[in-house]
């Protein structure tokens, strides 16, 4: 199994396989509107930017932390144009933890276990490192920011 069997929505609430991003190295971020690690929106489009083509960043907002991402999918979708100009793909809000949580998501936190084998997702921005083959490789947490997985996407490019 890898991330390509999956398939999600987009922001628009289309469906998207995963394979489309096969030979390409992913950056998987659950995001929020209203969190303190918002501003990080701006380090994952610089990385898209300089990484053009290499590396797909796929945003997934979430709401479970705080009530940080309270708005519909196209208010999501403004907010990261307006506020960030985000080119990189966004998906539809979805739940990383819990009953309801995003098939994706309970592969990648099996995959990856968090801090002291946690599985569950501590807040908005922890951030999944995959591969060109589809295999979820590191797990960051939200302190990290973006520009410090630099080193370690060059690597795997």
């Amino acid at each position: 199994m890898s991330i390509y069997d999956f398939k999600v929505k987009n922001i628009r609430g289309e469906d998207t396989d995963l394979s489309q991003y096969s030979g390409k190295v992913l950056l998987i971020v659950n995001t929020a509107s209203k969190c303190g690690f918002t501003p990080q929106y701006e380090g994952l489009e610089k990385l898209y930017k300089e990484f053009d083509g290499k590396l797909e960043i796929l945003g997934f907002p979430c709401n479970q932390f705080g009530k940080q991402e309270p708005g519909s999918e196209e208010e999501i979708s403004n907010f990261c144009s307006l506020n960030f100009n985000i080119s990189f793909p966004m998906f539809s809000k979805i739940e990383v933890n819990g009953k309801n949580e995003s098939p994706l998501y309970t592969y990648l936190k099996k995959s990856i276990p968090g801090f002291l084998g946690s599985k569950s997702i501590k807040w908005n921005f922890t951030k999944f490192l995959v591969d060109k083959s589809g295999n979820p490789i590191e797990r960051f947490s939200p302190q990290t920011k973006p520009e410090e997985l630099k080193e370690k996407i060059e690597k795997l490019i």
